[in-house]
């Protein structure tokens, strides 16, 4: 029997196939349908996306053949991976190189071959995509440029869930530098804090050191929300009510309640530094000497006008400090300076008890830009 030799690059071929992670992967639609429309256009009774492994040749995806791999003794395709781009076998008994191949001699046998390469950017071999039919044929010119085309599609959603593997591991590894980063520069502050002699720079460096603990917290969530350039603030203010959950005292409880928005990255981080600078604030200064409360986020689907508004209330002491959020102090400063970055409105709402501010702003998502 004609075995075909090794690759002249069969490590280097053998590593690229294995980077792509397919082989021994579930059945999927996508390529399914790749080799039903091949077989279909072509006239074949089989088609099959198949890559050639070590010591077998494995089916990604098959039809009208019913199995998944067979070894490289009679793989056809173990030799066409040593030939040009495209090789088309009009009858396999006319080939030397098929000539005593158990699947083309027997009863009924394949006496017909047309495929295409399956090949990395480097010209790589991995496997091939091809029909096959147990009369000898001659394919048209459409039928073949229709194999070479399906053949690029197959390496082009390989290339694509190879480079997505590629970022998620590359985002993992920037999350966590972001964070060991953050944590560092966290401890940083607080040691500088516990060691000064001004009360003053005592006092800021606290306040940084919150502030760099809620981009950390807030990193966290959007990391853990898989955020793009468009997400839910709904999923994202939800996630972040669970980490006030985790930090409330247990006196104050915490309520957020948002429907589902669209809105961008960017306007997120706003408006959950907003929700975050008030929550933290509260617990700090709203509820005083064990004064049991409730702290709340909430905000409501967008107007007809595409206005979202966020209310931020507590029912504790108000404003007693030069730090909280209220009319004067460094919180309401940089409330102030998330309304700019939102070009929004913020207002402080007149309450019986504790502080309400409402945050009203007009997302990007949605809205025409004049070319």
């Amino acid at each position: 029997m004609s075995v075909a030799a090794p690759h002249p690059r069969q490590q280097d071929r053998l590593r690229a196939l294995h980077s792509y992670e397919i082989l021994d992967s579930d059945r999927e639609v996508e390529f399914d349908e790749i080799v039903k429309l091949a077989a279909a256009t072509c006239g074949t009774a089989i088609s099959v996306v198949n890559f050639i492994d070590a010591e077998r040749q494995w089916f990604k995806a098959e039809t009208g053949l019913g199995v998944r791999e067979t070894p490289l003794a009679t793989s056809i395709c173990s030799h066409v991976i040593l030939d040009s781009d495209f090789v088309e076998i009009r009858d396999t008994l006319t080939d030397p190189r098929m000539a005593d191949n158990p699947l083309c001699c027997g009863d009924p046998g394949l006496r017909f071959y047309a495929g295409a390469l399956l090949k990395t950017a480097e010209g790589l071999p991995l496997g091939t995509l091809c029909v096959l039919d147990y009369e000898p044929k001659v394919l048209t010119p459409l039928q073949r440029d229709t194999i070479r085309v399906l053949a690029s599609q197959v390496m082009a959603r390989l290339e694509l869930r190879k480079s997505l593997r590629h970022a998620a591991v590359l985002r993992q590894e920037v999350d966590h530098r972001v964070k060991n980063s953050l944590q560092s520069l966290a401890s940083l502050v607080r040691i500088m804090s516990q060691a000064s002699d001004n009360a003053d720079s005592a006092r800021t460096l606290t306040t940084v050191q919150s502030r760099i603990e809620a981009v950390s917290r807030m990193h966290e969530v959007l990391y853990r929300t898989d955020a793009g350039p468009v997400i839910d603030l709904g999923d994202y203010a939800r996630n972040l009510g669970h980490q006030f959950h985790l930090l409330a005292p247990e006196n104050v409880t915490v309520k957020v309640d948002f429907p589902a928005i669209s809105v961008t990255s960017a306007e997120a981080v706003a408006v959950g530094t907003l929700m975050n600078e008030f929550v933290a604030n509260a617990f700090k200064h709203a509820f005083p000497d064990g004064r049991a409360g409730q702290v709340r986020v909430m905000a409501d689907a967008p107007a007809a006008d595409g206005s979202i508004v966020v209310t931020c209330a507590d029912d504790g002491v108000g404003v007693v400090s030069d730090t909280a959020i209220g009319q004067q102090g460094l919180g309401m400063k940089i409330a102030e300076i998330l309304s700019a970055e939102l070009r929004g409105t913020l207002e402080t709402v007149p309450a019986e008890v504790g502080l309400t501010l409402r945050l009203t702003f007009r997302s990007a998502v949605g809205q025409s830009h004049p070319a």
